[in-house]
């Protein structure tokens, strides 16, 4: 194997794994910072023995067993011997009183890993949305650290320059060692205050997942697998409210279109273009059983009920004809009151045009031509061009797709958007 193909297969790998070797180790080290860099460490590991050793049958578990080691040896250097048994004893005394403190360090690690594998990551999703941090820290820090983003790919995300969000990562890990802020799940009206930011940080990664942001991929479903997986634990955690209930049903719902969404080559095939037949009936069912009992509840509708709501608008649909485009558009101009957003105005317009006709979409996207926080949002041009496609606008259409094919960094978008500037 050349260092080119090992370091093919440690991203690969690390797009993967990445949140559970940090949040197993954080768990020893009390310190998500530290944990992504012992992290990190492995990855240096990594990179000098596969491309003479191969990737091992099992990469994820090869990584762990490294920073697991890194983290004993730190724990070793900083405290002595007998004084880390007796801190980890009492911890895990704590925690159900099985351990002695006269096991050695490797066990009570190897313990600590298998014991609480399940819990890891919603621990580490609460300790970055800790109080102690402004919230776009607390979302910004998660999304790195559950799901192994990159600092340009969450930019992108937030539409910020890729600087401020480097700035702000360094000083969150600051912040919450300096707060010395616990690697635990918080209870009580502490939990409530802190679930919006942890919805936010989820939906980001099922995002990321869904519409892969760079690259040479359409989607990445281990990114809405682990979403998927963090939002039914959030189900498991809160059952009666709304928002866990909307998010992990809205989701479910998209995920359902996932084997319609992709041809043959690999190509993106566009909601009204799919094959309905190949949706996930499974997911579908789920969906609308987890937005039913969020609307059981008869609480006021959050944006994550919402989007729900109008996922199921296009699942309940067998034909693209059938799809209730009027109710979508009230749903989004409902959305945009709960939660105001260029975006989601954007998305309001497509619904329009599809219900009233591409003109009235039209006059709704150019309201929004000048909005500073969608210069550099490729999926303004691509609407704009679509609306004047319709309309026989071919030129005015063509300029507008490439213009969003320039602004794109998904190969297989960019490719989509340049057939149909040719196609005008």
């Amino acid at each position: 194997m050349t260092v080119t193909d090992a370091q093919g297969a440690v991203d690969a790998v690390w797009r993967i794994e990445s949140a559970r070797i940090v949040a197993g180790v954080a768990r020893i080290v009390r310190d998500v910072g530290l944990a992504e860099e012992l992290a990190q460490d492995a990855l240096v590991a990594a990179l000098e023995q596969w491309p003479e050793s191969g990737v091992p049958n099992n990469p994820g578990a090869w990584l762990m067993a490294i920073a697991k080691r890194r983290a004993i040896d730190l724990i070793r250097r900083k405290e002595t011997y007998q004084r880390k048994l007796a801190e980890m004893g009492h911890e895990l005394e704590i925690d159900g009183g099985q351990y002695s403190v006269e096991d050695s360090v490797e066990s009570r690690v190897e313990a600590i890993l298998e014991d609480h594998i399940e819990d890891d990551l919603l621990r580490l999703v609460f300790t970055a949305c800790h109080p102690v941090l402004t919230m776009d820290a607390r979302v910004t820090l998660t999304l790195k650290l559950l799901g192994g983003l990159k600092t340009d790919e969450i930019a992108r995300a937030f539409l910020s320059p890729e600087a401020t969000i480097a700035q702000r990562i360094v000083r969150a890990k600051r912040n919450l060692a300096k707060a010395e802020v616990q690697f635990e799940v918080p209870s009580g009206p502490d939990l409530l205050d802190r679930l919006q930011s942890v919805l936010e940080v989820v939906y980001l990664i099922y995002n990321e997942g869904y519409s892969a942001t760079a690259g040479d991929d359409w989607m990445r479903p281990a990114l809405c697998n682990e979403a998927m997986r963090l939002g039914r634990l959030l189900v498991e955690l809160m059952p009666t409210e709304p928002e866990v209930l909307g998010l992990l049903a809205l989701m479910e719902l998209q995920s359902s279109r996932a084997n319609a969404r992709v041809g043959a080559d690999g190509e993106p095939v566009l909601l009204l273009d799919q094959d309905r037949r190949r949706w996930d009936r499974l997911l579908i069912r789920r969906g609308l059983e987890g937005i039913d009992r969020a609307w059981a509840l008869e609480k006021p509708p959050g944006p994550y009920l919402l989007q729900a709501a109008i996922a199921a608008c296009h699942a309940r649909a067998a034909d693209p004809e059938d799809t209730d485009w009027a109710r979508i558009a009230g749903l989004y101009a409902v959305l945009a009151q709960v939660t105001p957003s260029p975006v989601v105005e954007l998305n309001q317009a497509v619904a329009i045009s599809m219900a009233f006709g591409p003109e009235r979409g039209l006059q709704a996207v150019d309201l929004l031509a000048d909005d500073p926080s969608l210069k550099d949002y490729h999926l303004l041009p691509s609407v704009r061009g679509d609306l004047l496609f319709k309309l026989g606008r071919l030129d005015e259409a063509r300029a507008e797709f490439e213009r969003a094919a320039a602004l794109t960094r998904n190969e297989r978008e960019r490719k989509l958007l340049l057939e149909r500037a040719a196609a005008c």
